[in-house]
């Protein structure tokens, strides 16, 4: 193996790791970083991935990206809530990984922010309000299942396509 091919090894492990790490931190683009892994690894001689499997990986990619970017602003129009529920749902995700409160951060964070962005927005119905935050909850929930599920489907399609050679 060659210092080159070594250093494709690392970039693809990183690029897979802050892939995973970013389908749950909003701004980080997880699936087409995860993307990227298959890339850098299609050009190391261990590894078997085809030209057609990085092709049909980089449409789910797009479509997946796209969908979670829609999904969000979906859930929360159906809900008759406002863009500061959405805004404040990524900005809660944010302050529960900030704070330090991991994985109950990111569930409650979302939630909280989206609902607090609601009442900024409009505080004369609570109700309203807290529907509205639980829809953009569930679209941020939603989306982000969504890109966690693909970017593992690409972790076992790297893995397969160094076990095969």
């Amino acid at each position: 193996m060659t210092p080159i091919e070594i250093l494709l090894i690392v970039l693809t492990v990183l690029f897979m790791g802050l892939g995973i790490i970013g389908c749950i931190i909003p701004g980080l683009f997880g699936t087409p970083l995860c993307w990227c892994a298959l890339l850098t690894s299609y050009f190391v001689s261990t590894c078997s991935l085809s030209l057609v499997t990085l092709i049909v990986c980089a449409v789910i990619t797009v479509i997946v990206e796209v969908v979670n970017s829609l999904v969000p602003t979906i859930f929360t129009a159906k809900s008759g809530g406002s863009k500061a529920g959405s805004l404040g749902a990524i900005v809660g995700t944010f302050a529960g990984i900030f704070f330090g409160f991991g994985f109950i951060g990111i569930l409650v964070g979302p939630f909280l922010g989206a609902l607090v962005g609601e009442l900024i927005h409009d505080n004369s119905n609570f109700n309203r309000a807290l529907k509205s935050a639980a829809f953009a909850f569930l679209g941020f929930v939603t989306g982000t299942g969504l890109r966690l599920i693909v970017s593992c489907a690409f972790v076992i399609v790297l893995i397969h396509s160094y076990l095969a050679k």
